[in-house]
């Protein structure tokens, strides 16, 4: 999981969504706003996207993609 100076507003990403973590579910979006303000947490560092939608981001969907 990356840490939170990795992360950035405008960046796409996946997250695992609080009701999907039994499940493992990821939704991509992009971040909108960072709400864990320390340097990394065990379940991944926790975003808002622009939907709305909250979760801890699991991946960077750009490093996936290749670019």
């Amino acid at each position: 999981m990356p840490p939170r100076s990795a992360i950035r507003p405008g960046l796409d990403v996946d997250i695992v969504q609080k009701h999907h973590q039994r499940s493992g579910e990821l939704t991509r979006g992009v971040v909108a706003q960072l709400l864990t303000s320390s340097a990394t947490h065990p379940h991944g560092i926790k975003v808002r996207l622009t939907t709305g939608e909250v979760g801890r981001v699991q991946a960077l969907a750009d490093a996936e993609s290749g670019g």
